[in-house]
């Protein structure tokens, strides 16, 4: 790629009508898509009791949405990119709305499988609104409105959290459902109503045996990573899954590079700036995660333990709540300092505001306003990296690969959020201390995880550094036009 993405000209240089409701209306659709992530966590240990059934079934009602939603975010992206972005948008919120009415009617394990697989099938929404942004927004709103539409992914699960906390304790649970399908439809109206449809089509075939390839890879790699510790890490099932998912993501990568119209262009991807971002999205993606396993343990632990602070579930929302309304300021913060040193540097910061997170966290675990602090200090790089990473991705791949390039990035933060949580969950089941006859994580375990969290951040900060050091480009908005490059900055990253 050239250092100025090529891209239709725009017939000026002010803003699309009703661009800020764009904006508006593909954060808020983020933010409700994200919140069905934290929806079921206040109801998990209830969920065997509501639906009649064991709790190593019922913890299929969280499995389905991580499995659907790795299949379906890469699938979608294309499709996106193919037929319509605002399309597949449309279709994915339809999805999660149908989900959710299939959950609020369920008083049964496979009805609610059922609608949490519909509502996972419905992640590609916020790298599908990224790529609409780059497509219909002009250049000097772009950084902005992408770190933004990022954030939410954070912002609601912090959000959320709080708010179903407080329906499940005071209200009948598929109140719960009946919330996510009300916000979904609410989403999907101002979607018809403000977001325009892109001009910025590939067309072709699909690639339906790199689709059906790709989903059987990753369905083996995250069924051997989130149910390992149930099954047993050196289980048959385990490790055969483990075995599986290298065999087909393998022939999947060999056929994807000799077919005309692939479904992920790994040549793409090869792109020092696409790979090196996407790897870095894996630590990162792990990182945040062991914050979301450890501080909710810490506050709901008996204050018996020494360590613990004996809080609700309700407390432990609010005090992660305010590390959302962080993220969002901080998304700000990321678009100017990407407008002014490139997103390679503003990575790098978030990445190190991260680490320092955690490691205040390891000296600062003893009181609710410690862990607040910790939150809002993850948070905040948190807010920097997931505005940085789609302006790396779009910086480095052509327009009509917006959709996919930006839905295997969101891909790569899920794998590393999963990788974390079975780490994690190794880590804790193993340092344990006797509380009252039961085994419960330690305060060392917690260190651990928080020291590899740290450990992740500084990783994502060295892959960091071997982006390469380019100009800062991006699109303006999609008019019909000559074809001339659009420079946003002449900044180094």
């Amino acid at each position: 790629m050239s250092d100025a993405l090529v891209r239709p000209a725009a017939a000026g240089t002010s803003a699309p009508p009703r661009a800020n409701a764009v904006v508006a209306v593909l954060a808020f659709a983020g933010i409700v898509v994200s919140l069905m992530q934290t929806l079921v966590i206040p109801i998990v240990p209830e969920l065997p009791r509501l639906l009649d059934a064991s709790a190593s079934n019922t913890a299929w009602a969280v499995t389905a949405t991580l499995l659907a939603a790795a299949v379906a975010t890469p699938v979608v992206g294309r499709l996106g990119d193919m037929f319509g972005k605002r399309r597949m948008l449309q279709i994915s919120i339809v999805l999660l709305v149908a989900g959710s009415v299939v959950c609020a009617l369920a008083d049964s394990l496979v009805p609610m499988i059922i609608g949490r697989t519909l509502q996972g099938l419905a992640a590609a929404v916020v790298p599908l609104g990224i790529s609409i942004m780059r497509d219909v927004l002009p250049a000097e709103r772009l950084a902005g409105s992408t770190a933004l539409m990022s954030a939410s992914l954070g912002v609601g699960g912090a959000l959320g959290l709080p708010s179903a906390a407080f329906i499940a304790d005071n209200y009948d649970w598929h109140i719960l459902f009946w919330t996510s399908a009300v916000l979904g439809a609410v989403a999907l109206v101002l979607v018809l109503l403000f977001v325009p449809e892109s001009e910025v089509r590939t067309g072709g075939r699909f690639d339906l045996v790199g689709s059906l390839g790709l989903s059987a890879g990753l369905v083996s790699l995250l069924l051997a990573v989130s149910k390992g510790a149930d099954w047993g890490w050196t289980s048959g099932t385990t490790l055969g899954l483990g075995a599986a998912a290298v065999v087909v993501l393998v022939a999947w990568g060999w056929y994807e590079l000799r077919t005309a119209q692939p479904l992920v262009d790994l040549r793409t991807t090869a792109r020092p700036q696409v790979l090196f971002t996407n790897l870095a999205s894996v630590a990162l993606g792990f990182s945040m995660f062991a914050m979301s396993l450890v501080l909710p343990q810490l506050l709901q632990l008996p204050e018996q333990t020494g360590y613990g602070l004996g809080r609700s579930m309700l407390t432990v929302g609010l005090v992660l709540a305010p590390q959302g309304l962080v993220m969002m300021a901080m998304s700000a913060v990321s678009a100017g300092v990407t407008k002014a040193k490139g997103p390679k540097v503003t990575l790098m910061i978030g990445a190190l505001i991260v680490a320092a997170g955690y490691g205040l966290n390891i000296v600062l675990m003893s009181e609710v306003w410690h862990l607040i602090l910790v939150s809002c200090v993850i948070g905040a790089g948190v807010g920097f990296t997931y505005g940085a990473l789609p302006a790396l991705i779009m910086g480095a791949v052509d327009p009509s690969q917006t959709g996919a390039a930006n839905s295997l990035n969101t891909l790569m933060r899920s794998l590393g959020t999963s990788f974390a949580s079975a780490i994690a969950g190794v880590i804790l089941a193993q340092m344990t201390t006797d509380f009252g006859g039961h085994a419960l994580p330690s305060e060392n375990g917690f260190k651990v995880v928080m020291a590899i969290g740290a450990g992740a951040a500084l990783l994502a900060f060295a892959v960091a550094t071997f982006l390469p050091r380019q100009r800062v480009t991006a699109p303006a908005p999609v008019a019909t036009g000559s074809v001339e490059p659009v420079e946003v900055s002449g900044a180094k990253s």
